[in-house]
């Protein structure tokens, strides 16, 4: 069983910063492809981010992209999303994912494994 655990969550000022964490126990880590997801009030979640397994590649959607920073370390078990000059249309709850198969993907169904999300929220 494989299970993933957020953390970094709160509220911050527009222009803040916010580090995302989620550590993945289960199995082995290293094989997965990583993701953020999130989801704003109303809306439908959203990729937002994903890590090859070996951190080599990258992949943002044009929302974020220049402001936020996936990565990983694979001996930690752990994936961060560094969010910088945060907007208020960035407040949703945040997802961490992992992808089990080759690839990766920026729909929901792409994924196998999800976290129970936290909360962002950025006031204007």
């Amino acid at each position: 069983q494989v299970q993933l655990v957020e953390s970094g969550g709160g509220l911050v000022q527009a222009g803040g910063s916010l580090r995302l964490s989620c550590a993945v126990s289960g199995r082995t880590f290293s094989w997965y492809t990583m993701g953020w997801f999130r989801r704003a009030p109303g809306k439908e979640r959203e990729f937002a981010a994903a890590i090859s397994w070996s951190a080599g590649s990258t992949y943002y959607a044009e929302s974020v992209k220049g402001r936020f920073t996936i990565s990983r370390d694979n001996a930690k078990n752990t994936v961060y999303l560094q969010m910088n000059s945060l907007k208020p249309e960035d407040t949703a709850v945040y997802y961490c994912a992992a992808r089990r198969r080759p690839g990766y993907g920026r729909t929901a169904v792409d994924y196998d494994y999800w976290g129970q999300g936290t909360q962002v929220t950025v006031s204007s």
